[in-house]
């Protein structure tokens, strides 16, 4: 036999579950840790590195639009040490992107796929640009370096650096990585 105190809890425990996946339906789209990233094509002339790979996270995925630029550099980087500031700025691919640039901050130091680097924000500024701020991560293994090179519609890049770190330690990064450095 149920008693009422038994069905009364019963009936809290379905409205309480109802009202969540409400919520759940209800809710805003992920935030950059459930970012959609999806590869689009080099939208740039061929230089001196080759052409790269391209990725795009959207702003209803992102909070942000988010374009990620990735080129392999050979033989470029400081074999022995680590990567500064100064070599981050410089292996950059700020050019592509266009405008002036100015680093917000001193870059920290990062780890991707066992490779040691550095990851820096800046603030872009073009009138009218789509673009407002950016990531310049770089990693290396000996002399050979990626540069991951992140444009971001919104204006600050350190609240999409976690989601960008996490993207580059994916699975498809990697096996890129490990191929074009031959690792």
């Amino acid at each position: 036999m149920v008693t009422s105190r038994a069905f009364a809890f019963a009936a809290v425990l379905a409205v309480a579950a109802a009202g969540a996946g409400y919520a759940a339906l209800r809710a805003p789209p992920p935030g950059p840790l459930g970012a959609a990233w999806s590869e689009t094509a080099w939208p740039f002339a061929i230089d001196q590195w080759g052409r790269g790979r391209a990725f795009r996270c959207k702003a209803v995925d992102c909070g942000s639009d988010i374009d990620v630029y990735l080129r392999a550099k050979i033989g470029f980087c400081n074999c022995a040490g680590d990567i500064d500031d100064e070599e981050v700025d410089r292996v950059a691919d700020f050019d592509l992107v266009g405008g002036e640039r100015a680093a917000s901050g001193v870059g920290r130091p990062v780890a991707v796929h066992g490779m040691q680097g550095r990851s820096r924000r800046y603030v872009l500024r073009a009138h009218g640009a789509k673009w407002r701020s950016a990531l310049a991560i770089a990693f290396h293994d000996r002399c050979d370096m990626v540069v991951a090179t992140v444009a971001i519609a919104g204006e600050d890049a350190g609240r999409h650096e976690a989601a960008v770190l996490e993207f580059l330690k994916g699975d498809d990064v990697r096996r890129w990585t490990e191929a074009t450095l031959g690792l």
